[in-house]
């Protein structure tokens, strides 16, 4: 088969497989209750990290817009229309990271400015803090799949944190953000791991069906190191 006819299967069916992950509610977002966190935080990332992050941020924006349309949920109010961006970046950070670190640490940064530029962020300026973890996993995001998903979890935190609080989360008393804190590292460990799992569950998978049906994956990103046969091609 066609290694594009293989990618256009491999799309369709990821982003299948991500709008059931949307539909499972894992967590409910302090402040604003009738919005929740679902299982695509574990998959959303991924797509960027197996083929490109053209691609992933196009399953993450695609699965997001049926997700809310199917779900009778798209509506234009900012909050809703910001909401988004946090997974965007996450997916963006987890394709590009290992070759390009300036959006790693960056973007953490101007989170941390516009957070402190708000009277209430200020006022819980400590939160913002969280936002060096992203900048220190950056750098060593190559070391373990782990800190490349903690880096890209807490990328759509700085950004899901700062679009909340300059349109519904300023009413939110200073003390509540200092309270999620330790909330926040719990959260965004286990949104890590389930990245790290969706990760690697998927690379074994299509090291399954490589093997299986003698299949080229050359489709995929070329750091495919959890699946050895992607690109045995290359190899020789």
């Amino acid at each position: 088969m066609d290694n594009r006819l293989k990618l256009g299967a491999f799309f369709v069916l990821f982003c299948a497989l991500s709008l059931l992950f949307y539909n499972v509610d894992v967590a409910y977002m302090v402040g604003a209750e009738e919005q929740s966190f679902s299982m695509f935080q574990f998959i959303g990332p991924v797509g960027a990290g197996l083929v490109s992050p053209v691609l992933g941020l196009a399953a993450v924006l695609i699965v997001e817009v049926l997700a809310k349309v199917v779900l009778n949920e798209f509506t234009f109010s900012t909050f809703n229309m910001l909401r988004f961006l946090p997974m965007l970046a996450a997916a963006y950070y987890f394709g590009s990271v290992n070759k390009d670190k300036k959006f790693g640490f960056v973007l953490p940064l101007v989170g941390m400015v516009l957070f402190w530029a708000h009277p209430m962020g200020l006022a819980a300026w400590g939160y913002a803090l969280l936002w060096l973890i992203p900048i220190v996993a950056t750098f060593v995001s190559e070391k373990h799949v782990f800190l490349r998903s903690l880096g890209a979890t807490f990328q759509a935190h700085v950004v899901g944190s700062v679009a909340f609080l300059y349109t519904i989360g300023s009413a939110m008393p200073a003390e509540a953000w200092w309270g999620l804190m330790p909330i926040v590292l719990i959260e965004r460990g286990i949104f890590a791991a389930g990245i790290s799992i969706t990760y690697v569950t998927l690379h074994n998978v299509l090291e399954f069906v490589a093997q299986m049906l003698k299949w080229d994956m050359g489709f995929l990103n070329a750091e495919g190191k959890f699946v050895p046969h992607t690109h045995k091609q290359e190899e020789e």
